[in-house]
């Protein structure tokens, strides 16, 4: 097997993942709402939950795949995860949920930083920037087409579609990354003497701007959290989005997956086009957009409305993201790291916004938009903090 076929093999996992995680965790609120009653306060609380673990998670996880080896880590993950998926299938119970919950959120940080890794190591810079690209466009379509099928599973497996579907996609992934270990193993010969890497420099158009590339890194870490304060407090409203709507989960995977597959059209399009890359506009713009749409998606009482925002909220998401991305690898030399402290700002990100909409809804229940206010306020905090970032000496 060649080194081209095992990034394959590899952006194959990252797609199977993406699928088993998305149907897991996003038809999750809607399990909790039709078992246990749950509505948008107590679904947010639990997001929160997850998002405040998952910080600590990446971080440290990124770490352990640095130092152990980034398939080590993907096998600890993916055999943790179809375990966890077996034993919250047996259970029914509010707090055995939570605790597999838990768990999930630690487990799960062993396979995206090293996934991240393994996808732009040993390539050149030209190979990093055509990685990522393709990375973003294959977990992107795995995520779109898995929400959108997702409803429609839910309604017909119930329970089934939350547990038993991603613990067989994990234990799939277990054994396939078993095997390219293996294939590791064979490709690689002991060397003759010590090689020294080469030397790592970011792209030639970080250099003509007026801030380092370190600032670029700094402002897309700071972005891309509020960008997922955005995503999870959307997910986990989702039901009471449904409701009143009046859309069954079939419905909701169909209708409210749009935003899903406009990022995945960023995506193909800031991956082609590099003319973005090291510009503070493109992601001014796209935080400014992030902003307005996730107001106007959740306070829109029509059906028409909600899609048209979601275009322009996929389209904002898209560039957030990938400019983290790109820039965790593009600056630096830790792959490893830096995908973990990548994937701890998102969780920074999926903490904040369910708990400020969780808090907002907890001590203001009377009025029902309090939670959408409050998360748009912690959006243009964000905003003013990219700005001051940008504008500092």
């Amino acid at each position: 097997m060649t080194q081209r076929q095992l990034k394959t093999g590899y952006l194959a996992l990252a797609a199977l993942n993406t699928y088993a995680t998305t149907c897991f965790f996003n038809y999750l609120v809607f399990f909790l709402r039709d078992r246990f009653g749950f509505g948008n306060r107590e679904n947010l609380w639990v997001s929160a939950l997850y998002g405040f673990i998952y910080i600590f998670s990446a971080w440290q996880c990124g770490k352990f795949a640095q130092r152990r080896g980034f398939l080590t880590s993907l096998k600890i993950g993916f055999g943790g995860l179809a375990l966890l998926m077996v034993v919250g299938a047996l259970l029914d119970s509010v707090a055995g949920i939570l605790a597999v919950l838990i768990a999930y959120s630690v487990v799960l940080l062993f396979t995206w930083p090293a996934l991240e890794a393994l996808i732009s190591e040993n390539e050149t810079q030209a190979g990093v920037k055509h990685m990522v690209g393709v990375y973003n466009c294959t977990w992107a379509t795995a995520a779109a087409l898995a929400y959108f099928t997702g409803g429609k599973l839910y309604d017909w497996l119930g329970r089934g579609a939350v547990f038993w579907l991603p613990a067989a996609i994990f234990f799939g992934e277990f054994l396939f990354a078993l095997r390219l270990a293996r294939q590791v193993a064979n490709l690689k010969a002991p060397p003759t003497k010590p090689v020294e890497p080469a030397p790592h420099h970011p792209e030639a158009a970080a250099f003509r701007q007026p801030v380092r590339p370190q600032v670029f890194l700094k402002m897309a870490w700071l972005a891309n959290p509020f960008a997922y304060v955005a995503i999870n407090t959307l997910f986990a409203v989702m039901p009471g989005v449904a409701e009143k709507l009046a859309l069954s989960p079939t419905k909701v995977g169909l209708f409210c997956s749009v935003w899903l597959f406009a990022r995945l059209g960023a995506f193909a399009l800031l991956w082609r086009w590099d003319g973005w890359h090291y510009r503070f506009r493109w992601l001014l713009s796209a935080f400014v957009m992030l902003t307005g749409s996730f107001t106007l998606l959740l306070l829109a009482a029509q059906l028409w409305l909600v899609v048209l925002a979601q275009v322009f909220f996929g389209l904002a998401t898209g560039l957030i993201y990938y400019s983290s991305l790109f820039y965790s690898m593009d600056v630096g030399e830790t792959k490893g790291e830096h995908g973990g402290l990548h994937e701890a700002a998102i969780g920074v990100g999926v903490f904040a916004g369910p708990a400020v909409g969780a808090a907002s809804l907890q001590f203001l229940p009377q009025h029902s938009n309090t939670g959408v206010f409050a998360v748009s306020i912690l959006l243009l905090c964000g905003l003013a903090g990219l700005i001051g970032l940008r504008l500092r000496k």
